[in-house]
């Protein structure tokens, strides 16, 4: 399909991490309309009322942001919440958008799709070839569900719908919660928090794990990429390729953040997926890379945490 820069474009999620990122974006790329909602005018676990707002706005484009999203301990601790609240919104956005004649839906998913101990770097192929992390199996789940829903629906119906996999996401607009909250969002404001009250911090796990972590600003520009130049129904993959420890990225939040006490290992707490790094040649190939490096978009990231601490989410 061809979207030029006055197609109506419909992003769930845009007070959030990815979906004000991509908001940004859009506006960066010269799109002028761009269609948001709070969630108090629009709740997308009502059919009805998701229903009712796409017939009335009918837009060109939907961008799938929402979800009930957090880290290893919200996963574990509210599986329930996490399965059905993912498959209820994007259940409602799919089908409604199929319905409405959408012309083109982006799904974002999750790399915690693939499985625990699949080969690394994880290529699209790897997904549901072996067995899932038991700790976001439920989030996992609810996600896959999305990608298959996609697929199916451009099997049998035409859609233009395709589903997206960054790998984890940091940046303005996260969620700072030290319980709830993903790894990098949690750590930082728990080391902010910690140096304030000049007490000590302890950290889940012994910090072997590996993770991949990508700037919200490089997804939202690759998801505008994706949204231009590709209509296939395989997932597309989203990041770095490039790979960090928890205990090296702890020790850097630490300098940046100017900690002073003790860093504690608990290793009686879970490490979850011991390595995760994304094969990212599917996306570079048809022409986009990241371009934010980590250290400079942790600093960007805490900056603006500072600059904010009073309205941030936690």
């Amino acid at each position: 399909m061809n979207i030029d820069k006055n197609s109506k474009i419909f992003v769930t999620g845009h007070l959030g991490l990815v979906g004000s990122a991509v908001c940004r974006s859009l506006k960066r790329n010269e799109y002028k309309n761009i269609i948001t909602v709070s969630k108090l005018d629009l709740n997308l676990l009502d059919t009805e009322k998701v229903s009712k707002f796409l017939k009335k706005e009918r837009p060109d484009v939907v961008i799938s942001c929402a979800g009930k999203v957090g880290g290893i301990h919200a996963n574990n601790i509210l599986r329930g919440q996490f399965i059905y609240e993912n498959i209820q919104m994007q259940t409602n956005i799919i089908h409604q958008s199929y319905l409405h004649n959408v012309k083109k839906l982006i799904f974002l998913g999750s790399s915690c799709i693939y499985p625990r101990d699949c080969p690394q770097p994880i290529k699209e192929e790897y997904l549901l070839s072996s067995q899932l992390e038991y700790t976001n199996s439920s989030y996992a789940i609810a996600k896959i569900s999305g990608i298959e829903m996609c697929k199916a629906y451009k099997k049998q119906y035409g859609c233009n719908f395709i589903s997206v996999m960054p790998c984890n996401i940091y940046g303005p607009n996260d969620y700072f919660n030290d319980e709830y909250g993903h790894v990098l969002p949690s750590l930082l404001h728990r080391f902010h928090i910690s140096k304030k009250l000049k007490k000590d911090i302890t950290i889940w796990g012994n910090g072997s794990s590996y993770r991949e972590f990508i700037h919200s600003d490089d997804v939202s520009d690759a998801i505008v990429f994706l949204m231009e130049n590709y209509n296939e129904e395989d997932i597309i993959n989203i990041g770095t390729g490039v790979e960090i420890s928890i205990k090296e990225m702890v020790e850097k939040i630490s300098e940046i953040v100017g900690f002073e006490g003790r860093i504690i290992f608990d290793t009686n707490k879970p490490n979850g997926t011991p390595r995760k790094v994304l094969d990212v040649s599917k996306i570079n190939n048809i022409g986009w890379t990241s371009e934010i490096r980590f250290d400079e978009g942790l600093k960007d990231v805490y900056r603006w945490y500072c600059e904010n601490f009073e309205n941030i989410r936690t």
